[in-house]
């Protein structure tokens, strides 16, 4: 039986702070290399917002971090997100954590987590 402070939380267990960096890194490229997201960052993507991500997810994913930035309805309410749109960002993530070797039950449970996360940001 696994004891509570054996328990691996799914940041650690995809590498950690590292690891969600280099997601992020990769994942930004993706959207804004994607002709119908890439709109959305006519300037690319600052240090502070891949911050952000960072931050967001690894708190998401159990990590130690919490995240103190806008409001994330607040901040994706003006951009007229829709359900296409954003099932193909997380299609994108999927690409990326597949290229990072990320075992597909480990990717499987960080697109679910993101899925929830679809209220916040889909606005149209």
């Amino acid at each position: 039986m696994t004891s509570p402070a054996n328990t691996i939380t799914l940041y650690d267990a995809i590498g950690g702070h590292p690891a969600l960096k280099a997601a992020v890194d990769d994942f930004f490229a993706r959207l804004i290399a994607d002709p119908e997201l890439g709109p959305f960052f006519p300037h690319g993507v600052g240090a502070r917002h891949r911050g952000y991500l960072v931050t967001v997810l690894g708190e998401a994913l159990g990590g130690p971090s919490r995240y103190h930035g806008p409001d994330l309805a607040s901040a994706h309410g003006h951009l007229g997100v829709t359900d296409a749109q954003f099932d193909r960002a997380a299609g994108c993530l999927d690409e990326t954590l597949t290229g990072l070797g990320v075992p597909r039950h480990l990717s499987d449970r960080v697109i679910g987590i993101v899925a929830g996360l679809r209220p916040l940001i889909v606005t149209a």
